[in-house]
């Protein structure tokens, strides 16, 4: 073979392992590899729309020792015991105040429904067709408990759940989302925030302490927007919940809403009402 012939040889080479190359690295572009189709194809699922009105409440049990909380009784504080917590078991924790609300029926208790969470209770409210689903996560699984609820916020489709003949779905499903317990977000920072992945009006209640402060962006990226959240320091107790959503059902203006809650917890604390009304916000 002559040299010239030899060149044009080695030259032919190069440019078929360039193009192999270039071609490679253009089929390796993450937005068109499987992974990356997957993940936006689980980003643009739709939460399911539910027949009746849907309230879902997440729940971080207190924990004295996986929580920079200040510290309760061993008991009130136990973070695997839904049944003595308090934010579930105790006297104005979720279960126990809605079981003893006389507008509320307990229909349902689902022991250990996942890996994070202790108990669920699904109510339904006696005077309308509204639902309520509480989830008491543990105390160690404060950082989920606070992800899972801003996703449901943002639309993420939750689970196919029943009410007698009627079936229904939690999460990204409900018309209105709530998150109870301490406010995680003072001791560790979110991977990302959960992005809207829908245009429905989701509400969202926050009762933790200075939520405001801690949750506006990842709430705000959600898409749903705050009935009520808070400005400072405060027991997250069920009376103020209860009295929230029940504005919320009967429909009144956010900050009547807002009035209701603040005069629920002065009620309970015993703070003023000039100083419960400076705790509680609504809107941006």
């Amino acid at each position: 073979m002559s040299a010239k012939l030899r060149r044009s040889v080695l030259w032919i080479l190069y440019f078929s392992v360039l193009g192999a190359a270039l071609s490679a690295c253009t089929s390796a572009n993450p937005a068109t590899t499987p992974a990356a189709t997957n993940a936006a194809k689980v980003q643009a699922e739709k939460a399911a729309v539910n027949s009746v009105p849907v309230i879902h409440v997440f729940v971080a049990l207190a924990d004295n020792v996986n929580q920079g909380i200040v510290p309760v009784s061993a008991s009130l504080g136990n973070g695997d015991n839904a049944k003595t917590n308090l934010y579930w078991g105790a006297a104005f924790g979720v279960r126990t105040f809605f079981s003893n609300n006389k507008d509320w029926e307990l229909i349902s208790v689902t022991p250990n429904p996942s890996k994070s969470i202790l108990e669920r209770c699904i109510f339904k409210h006696r005077l309308s067709s509204s639902l309520l689903i509480a989830d008491a996560y543990r105390g160690k699984e404060i950082s989920q408990t606070i992800w899972d609820f801003l996703e449901a916020a943002a639309g993420k489709p939750g689970e196919k759940l029943k009410a007698g003949a009627l079936e229904f779905h939690s999460g990204g499903s409900a018309n209105l989302v709530a998150y109870v317990g301490h406010n995680g977000l003072m001791d560790f920072q979110l991977h990302a925030d959960p992005k809207s992945r829908d245009d429905r009006q989701r509400r969202a209640i926050i009762l933790a302490c200075a939520s405001k402060q801690y949750f506006s962006p990842a709430l705000k990226a959600s898409g749903s927007t705050p009935l009520l959240w808070t400005t400072n320091l405060m027991a997250p107790e069920a009376y103020v919940l209860s009295a929230a959503i029940d504005g919320w059902m009967k429909k009144e203006g956010d900050e009547q809403i807002r009035l209701r809650a603040a005069d629920a917890y002065n009620k309970y604390q015993h703070c003023g009402v000039k100083a419960a009304r400076s705790l509680f916000a609504t809107g941006w």
